[in-house]
């Protein structure tokens, strides 16, 4: 075993920052959400909004870390381009799970649900809202596309400055925009001493969300 693997075995965590009780818990799952993420913010936590986004093409899964953009009655709203690998999965698999970290409190939240594309207006506003040079990027970047260097995307990239020099407003690619999970599954994981981890899930159900425990 190399050094660094030794290290890595060794490591070790008590968690001992807080507990979690199907009894206490909101029994709309949104709510819940809503409650951590308060209380994320209010902590400080780094990078509150950064969510792993898992997809899966041809029973190969693939995940990378996005931003949550937006939130409303279990729907959660994220950005990028569609030509990209993530854009591409969803087309074909609009199947999607979504899972935040937050080491400070000890705290994981996972959303599974469904997929679709943002509607133009919802696109359209984020794209507007966005910095200059990330609009810029945004016309820059072919992204998950082979390129040869890193200067062919700089170059790339002073082609879009020259190309919309003088224009105030910069217009939305047709191949960026947004997306918006519809959730039907939610597991909240507050880490325990022992390993013995508090995991509570919510399962959509016929309209209706089944609150339960779940072993660690």
């Amino acid at each position: 075993m190399s050094d660094i693997n030794e290290h890595i075995s060794k490591l070790r965590e008590d968690f001992i920052k807080g507990t979690l009780s199907e009894h206490e818990v909101n029994t709309d799952p949104f709510f819940q959400f809503e409650t951590w993420l308060m209380q994320a913010v209010k902590a400080d936590v780094p990078e509150v909004q950064a969510m792993t986004l898992s997809t899966s093409l041809n029973n190969k899964p693939s995940s990378r870390i996005v931003y949550l953009r937006e939130f409303n009655s279990n729907t959660y709203w994220f950005y990028g381009n569609y030509d990209s690998k993530k854009g591409k999965n969803l087309k074909e698999n609009p199947y999607a799970s979504l899972n935040f970290f937050w080491p400070f409190l000890e705290r994981q939240i996972r959303i599974e649900g469904t997929v679709k594309p943002a509607d133009t207006q919802m696109s359209d506003a984020y794209f507007n809202a966005r910095p200059r040079e990330s609009q810029l990027g945004a016309w820059a970047s072919a992204q998950s596309s082979k390129i040869t260097s890193r200067q062919q995307l700089e170059n790339k990239l002073e082609e879009m400055r020259k190309k919309f020099e003088g224009e105030e407003n910069i217009p939305r690619p047709e191949l960026w925009g947004g997306w918006v999970l519809t959730a039907n599954y939610y597991e909240f994981w507050q880490g325990r001493k022992s390993r013995l981890h508090d995991r509570i899930a919510y399962e959509l159900k016929d309209g209706k969300w089944d609150i339960f425990r779940l072993a660690p």
